[in-house]
């Protein structure tokens, strides 16, 4: 049976565990304040950039670009944001699920995968799938140089002809307690669809723009920036989920830690009253037989 002091060391034990979940909560909601400022100010400008090349497509008669090839779908590649760490409750798991459901909804397919994240890296090498790139600890700081450079990997693998799609799958930030797994098509860029902007808040009206350039020549700018615009947002919404699912995975834990420590409390006083009877009744049949 446990003694007092066992008890007081497993006490002391928990109320430290509770003072680093504390802090590593104060810590998650201070970075998902700046993650999710990030995450809002991209989608506007994403949003109007649809909104720019679906006006640019609806001028062209028939567009023509690599990126718009429509070709039957053997080779496909998966772009899969996780998390750089753990302790995030649910979230990595989550991802991987909805990724894993992917790829066996594309069950027969040559797949090829680019982890974004150290926890998606780990569990999709360990899984044997084909990894044509990884991006680790980019995700704490997003920066728009790394999204050009996915974008750039993966429209140079679209162009060449030697994949046939690409999807992004992440978790999109909606509120702190809940997040939005989504897997989104990149390549082809299909005609960009009217309800996309009204997906993202904005609305479906079309714009009558006035270009100075010529069509075919803004369509070969825009389509490219597209995709950048696409994998920087997604970044940023995976960012701020994960920021999100991790402040409240600390502040689960901090209270788990104060329900634990509540509990060996009361259990410690009841021995140490059960020891106080004890010795009393020992004393007092003590004295009894002396008389």
């Amino acid at each position: 049976m446990p003694t007092l002091l066992d008890f007081r060391r497993r006490i002391r034990s928990v109320k430290s565990t509770q003072q680093i979940t504390r802090a590593m909560k104060f810590v998650a909601a201070a970075r998902l304040r700046r993650a999710q400022e990030a995450a809002l100010a991209a989608r506007p400008y994403a949003r109007e950039l649809a909104r720019v090349l679906r006006s640019t497509m609806s001028r062209i008669v028939e567009p023509e670009h690599p990126l718009l090839a429509v070709r039957p779908e053997e080779r496909i590649l998966a772009i899969v944001l996780t998390g750089e760490r753990g302790l995030a409750g649910a979230f990595n798991t989550n991802i991987l699920r909805k990724a894993n459901e992917f790829f066996r909804g594309h069950k027969g397919k040559k797949l090829s995968v680019i982890p974004v994240g150290k926890k998606g890296r780990d569990s999709l090498k360990k899984a044997g799938f084909n990894l044509i790139s990884e991006y680790i600890n980019v995700l704490a700081k997003v920066e728009f140089a790394t999204a050009r450079d996915i974008s750039t990997l993966v429209t140079d693998l679209y162009s060449k002809e030697e994949i046939d799609s690409v999807y992004i799958i992440f978790s999109e930030f909606k509120t702190v307690m809940t997040a939005n797994l989504v897997v989104e098509k990149l390549l082809p860029v299909e005609a960009v669809r009217e309800g996309e902007g009204a997906a993202a808040g904005g609305t479906s009206s079309q714009v009558d723009y006035i270009y100075e350039q010529p069509e075919e020549q803004l369509l070969d700018k825009l389509l490219p920036r597209y995709i950048e615009t696409q994998i920087l947002r997604a970044m940023l919404e995976s960012s701020a989920a994960e920021h999100g699912a991790r402040m409240t995975a600390m502040e689960s834990a901090t209270k788990n830690a104060g329900d634990v420590i509540e509990a060996l409390t009361l259990h410690m006083n009841k021995v140490r009253q059960a020891a106080i009877t004890k010795e009393i009744i020992e004393i007092v049949s003590g004295a009894s037989s002396t008389a």
